[in-house]
């Protein structure tokens, strides 16, 4: 059994083909998608169409519920640049994603098995930037979750923790958001891959032991590029051209 998962999609459409079509190269059948799949200056409803027609298991993300779960006049901007791209019918789905969800003996999160807002591997460190956390913080966020697997998102950040007598943790990178600056802290926070690639994670359960690989695929991200540049979203362009904000 092997399980592509995806993660914080963001709207980048060209990004999501890139995987798509790199898990279809590699014969894999089950998809999995750990949320925050649309907003961002980029195309939030060619986004959402594709993956309503590909119809694959999906957890609610942070920027997911942000969709619809504030009013407009308090709304981010990564969910102002969109909202009005999105029909009732993506709204909708979007409220249909659990918090949690299992598949395969997979565990699906965005953040953490309780928050859609929690870093769990890592946590915003007094430099600004990502800091590993220790053995007990992570286990700490585990809760009473059992499965020998679990999938998340959330930081952009890709990495596998195995916790001892398990399970593995997997964060499987943005796919289509490889860096970001947050100007909302003082200083802005800055998470950054140093690649522009496309991410994502597959997971191979191989005599009842899982394993992890952390794929990056490189593609053309021109058309979301214009699509950033027509909203003034330089950040997010310098972000998907070289996997650097600063």
């Amino acid at each position: 059994m092997r399980i592509a998962a995806l993660s914080d999609i963001h709207g980048n459409l060209s990004a999501l083909e890139a995987v798509l079509a790199d898990i279809e190269r590699r014969r894999i059948k089950k998809i999995v998608n750990l949320g925050d799949t649309v907003s961002g200056p980029f195309d939030a409803a060619g986004t959402a169409d594709l993956l309503m027609r590909l119809n694959i298991p999906t957890v609610r993300g942070n920027h997911d519920r942000l969709l619809y779960d504030r009013p407009a006049a308090d709304m981010g901007r990564w969910e102002a640049w969109v909202i009005d791209d999105l029909t009732d019918a993506h709204l909708n789905w979007l409220k249909s994603f659990p918090l949690t969800s299992e598949s395969d003996s997979a565990f699906l999160c965005h953040a953490t098995p309780e928050k859609d807002d929690e870093n769990w591997l890592d946590f915003r460190g007094p430099a600004d930037r990502l800091i590993a956390r220790d053995l007990p913080d992570v286990r700490a966020r585990l809760g009473e979750v059992d499965a020998p697997l679990i999938l998340c998102g959330h930081t952009h950040a890709p990495r596998i923790v195995r916790l001892e007598g398990g399970p593995m943790i997997v964060n499987t990178g943005s796919v289509g958001c490889p860096a970001y600056l947050d100007i909302r802290c003082d200083p802005p926070f800055v998470q950054q891959t140093g690649a522009p690639d496309a991410r994502y994670a597959i997971v191979e359960n191989r005599a009842g032991v899982w394993q992890a690989d952390l794929i990056a695929v490189p593609y053309d991200p021109s058309e979301m590029v214009s699509l950033a540049q027509a909203k003034g979203a330089d950040n997010w362009v310098r972000a998907i051209t070289t996997g650097w904000v600063a």
